[in-house]
C-alpha cells in the first residue's frame, strides 16, 4: 500500500460506517438513539471527507489522523450508547471532539506552512 494509503482506507471505512449509522438511525432506531446516531454519523462523515482533503496537503497526515481518531472516539461513544452502552460513555465523547478540533488546527497550520 502506498504511503498514506492506509489513511485513505480508514477514511473510506469511516465514511461507510457513518452512512450505515445514519441509515440505521433514520430507519431502525427510536428514542434518544436516533439523535445519537444522527449526530455521530454527521460528525464522522464530515471528518472522513476532511481527512481525505487533509491528505492532499504536505504535512496533512497528522491532521487526517487526528480527525479520524477523534471521529472514532466521538462517534463511537455515541453509537455505543445508542446500542445500549452505559450513559457514562458520554463523558468520553468530548475527548473525540478535542481531537477533531486539533485535526482542524493542524490542517490550518499545514495550509499556512505550504
Amino acid at each position: 500500500m502506498k504511503r498514506g494509503g492506509w489513511l485513505v482506507a480508514l477514511a473510506g471505512l469511516s465514511g461507510a460506517l457513518a452512512v450505515a449509522a445514519g441509515a440505521f438511525g433514520a430507519h431502525g432506531a427510536s428514542g434518544k438513539a436516533v439523535e445519537w446516531l444522527r449526530t455521530g454519523a454527521t460528525y464522522q462523515l464530515v471528518h472522513a471527507a476532511a481527512a481525505l482533503a487533509a491528505l492532499g496537503l504536505p504535512r496533512g497526515r497528522g491532521a487526517a489522523l487526528l480527525m479520524l481518531a477523534g471521529a472514532l472516539v466521538f462517534s463511537g461513544t455515541l453509537y455505543a450508547m445508542a446500542f445500549g452502552a452505559p450513559r457514562w460513555f458520554g463523558a468520553i465523547t468530548p475527548l473525540g471532539g478535542v481531537a477533531m478540533i486539533g485535526g482542524w488546527l493542524l490542517l490550518a497550520l499545514a495550509a499556512f506552512r505550504r
